[in-house]
């Protein structure tokens, strides 16, 4: 089986966008799959953060991916800062990777633009996540077109740091599932669902109670037009709620906008319904789950002892690459 790795970052809460995007897909495909997931805390740190908050939420989110479904047996789930080895492949990486690489990645440019201090770590997480895959072998990445870039760095430096110092990493490719569906802001369906954005009016939150879900798709914003089409670039409002129930139910955007919705609140309505339906039994495992942090615990534990073994031996290759002493 291919061996996969999706990595999580704690900041803000979880959002539909990530469940359908990446979560969802993981789940679906983790018996298929060598699969490991980790909740990625160290990236948490390249803009202010509170540590109280990423420590919170870290765990928060590793309750969500055993809540929506994740299999502790199958798939080893941990907390990225429990294993040195990523920080110490970032280290090694980096000494195989150039500054024009890493400063010409566009996220850095568009988180940096305008503020008057960058954390370095900002410029250089792109090779942490580097690390991140290259750490476990992985032969695939399932990414959306905003992460592309990363993994063909990822695949630059690995190819480089072979050609240099011998055979020592797997070349992983990007994936993108075929059912994620690029879930939009309500209140500006021109941009994508952010779980750290200002205002959190347009994104649904997995632990959004079913009023809030409904109370804020109400409020999506739509357009003059009247009627339910499935059009990106003509309707993008409606289009959205379009992808969100196709997303939800396993139906086609486009065929549902030619299923006959009577006007934008019904099919505001049929969304509302949709999303309250699939959030609701993850919903009420997390609540299981955070009742009994011990259980989760473990699990992260376990997790972490797991990924050891692979991790420690992809370091130990790359030190006796570079010439450093055995550790």
């Amino acid at each position: 089986m291919p061996r996969r790795f999706t990595g999580l970052k704690p900041t803000g809460p979880l959002q539909l966008g990530n469940y359908l995007a990446a979560i969802r897909p993981l789940v679906a495909g983790q018996h298929d799959h060598e699969t490991v997931a980790a909740v990625v805390d160290l990236h948490a740190l390249t803009v202010e953060h509170d540590p109280a908050q990423v420590r919170a939420r870290a765990h928060e989110f590793a309750a969500l991916l055993l809540a929506a479904g994740v299999d502790p047996a199958v798939t080893t789930l941990y907390i990225q800062s429990r294993r040195p080895e990523h920080t110490e492949l970032h280290y090694l990486l980096e000494c195989a990777t150039g500054y024009g690489e890493a400063h010409r990645m566009i996220q850095f440019k568009e988180k940096s633009a305008g503020r008057s201090h960058v954390r370095l770590s900002l410029l250089t997480y792109p090779v942490l996540m580097a690390a991140d895959i290259l750490l476990h072998d992985t032969e695939e990445v399932p990414v959306g077109d905003d992460q592309r870039q990363h993994v063909e760095l990822t695949r630059d430096v690995a190819a480089r740091f072979n050609a240099r110092y011998g055979a020592t990493f797997v070349l992983p490719r990007a994936v993108h599932p075929a059912t994620a569906a690029r879930i939009m802001d309500l209140t500006d369906p021109t941009t994508k669902m952010d779980k750290t954005a200002t205002s959190h009016a347009g994104v649904l939150m997995v632990l959004d109670p079913p009023d809030v879900v409904r109370r804020k798709i109400a409020r999506a914003v739509t357009d003059g037009q009247g009627e339910v089409r499935y059009d990106p670039d003509g309707q993008p409002g409606v289009t959205n709620l379009l992808e969100i129930l196709g997303a939800c139910t396993g139906v086609a955007p486009a065929s549902l906008a030619a299923g006959g919705f009577d006007g934008y609140g019904a099919l505001k309505h049929a969304v509302a319904d949709a999303v309250v339906a699939e959030l609701a039994p993850v919903q009420a495992r997390y609540a299981r789950l955070a009742a009994d942090p011990a259980t989760t615990a473990a699990i992260l534990r376990d997790g972490a002892e797991r990924a050891r073994v692979r991790a420690a031996a992809t370091v130990a290759r790359a030190r006796d690459a570079l010439g450093l002493q055995p550790a």
